[in-house]
């Protein structure tokens, strides 16, 4: 609807830029369904007061009488529209022969995402403070394919350096303390029990073939491969399967980082000095001193396979480029996008989402999460404390760029007041009051008409026109890939389906032609919560 209002302003005004415009709902219902800006816009521009520019615009307007039923001017110049009724009747019988694919929308159809995410190096299992960066990703990759694209979804991770190396020697220790309690641990190893678990598992296969042996690479891989085995595992109780996973050896293999830095060198931006390679960084684009993108040892810095690895993703042909980081990353991503510009690639095609911190709580106790430390609060053990759905839930509801506080106690709870439990009783009630007129109204149940005629009390209305706005939610969703919005949404019509159901009775055998109506609204309410908790990334429950 906020589309065909904008499209008849555009063509009454003949704009072409149309991006100042705003479309929303007013706070009091009365003034209409919908209001717009757009004489305050540019009232100044054709040198007249907005009120009476707001009018002259009206004048010219030119609509559908059975979409939008009155048009009207309110305060200093807002041009309102109210909505025909019939139109949002009508709409009923659309979300449900549409079903599944209600408010898919064709935005970006024919285009291409990758989507970069969860990428943690395999030195451990998952922590809990992985959770957001993981449920965000899940609901951002639903929301891109929602709007359209088809999205390849990509885990990006590094199997060599410092951390593997860390990860090798803590392992090589604890298998050398099965021989000798005494053997020196790393001070800056490993110390999670998973450390013990490899190393047994390295000893039932090779006993003490490995005693006092310097090849670290046994260690290495076996760590590798365990910890890797727990992520995935992690990853698929979250319903969650990336569809490449890149080694960010194959950057150096490829020749892709040696050929990155001859391209700066030859652009002459590039310069070495004490042995290092340093990139140049321009002022005007905010930064105050020049990088190391490969130290005097010969060791690149992050910046620059992250450079080649995002040179590579635009080369690989994509329409948009995704990334989400968490808040450590919010000045090193600016460096990287720079670096890909200097070569010559345009960066606008990648978007960056940065998500702050999270903190959990159980009961009035904060709880841990490095992996150096022996007591750890692990991913899976969160999603076995409150479930998958709960997890996903609680790490989305927010603003990424918010903090986080996690309320462990709370996402457990069976009741109103853990907001998924709320959201997936809707819909199971919803489902109970289906099944309850299959068994017990089977007349009423199986006929596929209903008269929308019949639709009338304010309660009936209000859900109509909130489940109906669900593609333009999904299209606001997805501009920004801000996916807390839909839970936002899905409160609205949660709360709008009670209001309906507490003073409307569905199923009434002595007004069967109204309880098919009514029984089809729940019908409609329900397509629309479950492919909102499709797109957030929860399951819908039939029975609670």
């Amino acid at each position: 609807m906020k589309d065909y209002i904008n499209k008849i302003i555009s063509d009454a005004l003949k704009l072409e830029d149309t991006t100042s415009i705003k479309i929303e709902s007013p706070k009091d219902p009365t003034h209409g369904d919908l209001s717009t800006n757009v004489a305050l816009i540019f009232a100044k521009k054709a040198g007249k007061n907005p009120r009476e520019f707001a009018q002259e615009i009206i004048n010219i307007l030119e609509y559908d009488m059975n979409i939008i039923s009155e048009v009207s001017i309110a305060g200093p110049g807002f041009i309102n529209f109210k909505i025909n009724d019939n139109y949002y009747k009508d709409s009923v019988a659309e979300i449900i022969s549409s079903g599944e694919n209600f408010g898919k929308l064709k935005t970006n159809e024919g285009k291409t995402a990758n989507l970069e995410w969860v990428s943690a190096n395999p030195t451990g299992p998952l922590h809990a403070g992985h959770g957001r960066n993981i449920a965000l990703g899940k609901a951002i990759a639903n929301l891109l394919e929602w709007s359209g694209y088809k999205v390849t979804r990509e885990y990006y991770y590094n199997d060599a350096g410092s951390q593997m190396d860390k990860l090798a020697r803590s392992i090589q220790a604890r298998y050398m303390q099965i021989f000798n309690d005494n053997y020196p641990f790393p001070e800056d190893g490993y110390i999670g029990d998973y450390i013990k678990e490899i190393a047994q598992t390295i000893y039932e296969l090779r006993k003490d073939d490995l005693n006092n042996s310097d090849d670290m690479e046994i260690f290495k891989t076996a760590g590798e491969n365990y910890n890797f085995k727990l992520i995935r595992k992690v990853l698929s109780d979250m319903g969650i399967e990336h569809d490449v996973f890149y080694n960010e050896t194959e950057l150096y293999t490829s020749g892709k980082i040696g050929n990155l830095i001859k391209d700066f060198k030859q652009k002459e931006i590039a310069y070495e000095n004490d042995g290092a390679v340093w990139l140049k960084m321009d002022e005007s684009e905010g930064f105050d001193k020049d990088k190391v993108i490969v130290k005097s040892t010969g060791e690149p810095t992050y910046r620059l396979p992250d450079m080649a690895y995002h040179i590579d993703k635009i080369e690989r042909g994509f329409d948009l480029v995704v990334d989400i980081f968490g808040a450590d990353h919010g000045d090193t991503y600016k460096e990287v996008l720079y670096g890909v510009r200097m070569a010559g690639y345009d960066s606008s095609k990648i978007k960056v989402i940065i998500h702050q911190m999270v903190t959990f709580k159980i009961g009035n106790e904060s709880v841990k999460m490095s992996k150096r430390s022996d007591n750890v609060y692990y991913l899976e053990d969160l999603i076995n404390d409150v479930g998958a759905d709960a997890t996903q839930f609680f790490f989305v509801m927010r603003s990424a760029n918010t903090h986080l506080d996690f309320d462990v106690e709370l996402a457990k709870e069976q009741s109103d007041k853990n907001p998924v439990y709320y959201l997936q009783y809707a819909h199971a009630r919803i489902c109970g009051i289906i099944r309850n007129a299959e068994m017990n109204f089977t007349e009423i149940a199986k006929s596929n008409e209903f008269d929308t005629s019949l639709i009338g009390t304010q309660e009936e209305m209000s859900l109509i026109k909130t489940i109906c706005r669900f593609p333009e939610v999904v299209s606001d969703c997805s501009q920004n890939l801000e996916p807390h919005k839909m839970i936002t949404y899905l409160n609205e019509v949660a709360s709008e389906f009670h209001a309906f159901y507490h003073n409307n009775r569905v199923l009434d055998e002595d007004n069967p032609a109204l309880s098919k109506t009514r029984l089809a609204l729940c019908k409609a309410a329900r397509i629309v919560l479950a492919n909102g908790f499709n797109i957030i990334g929860i399951s819908a429950p039939d029975k609670m």
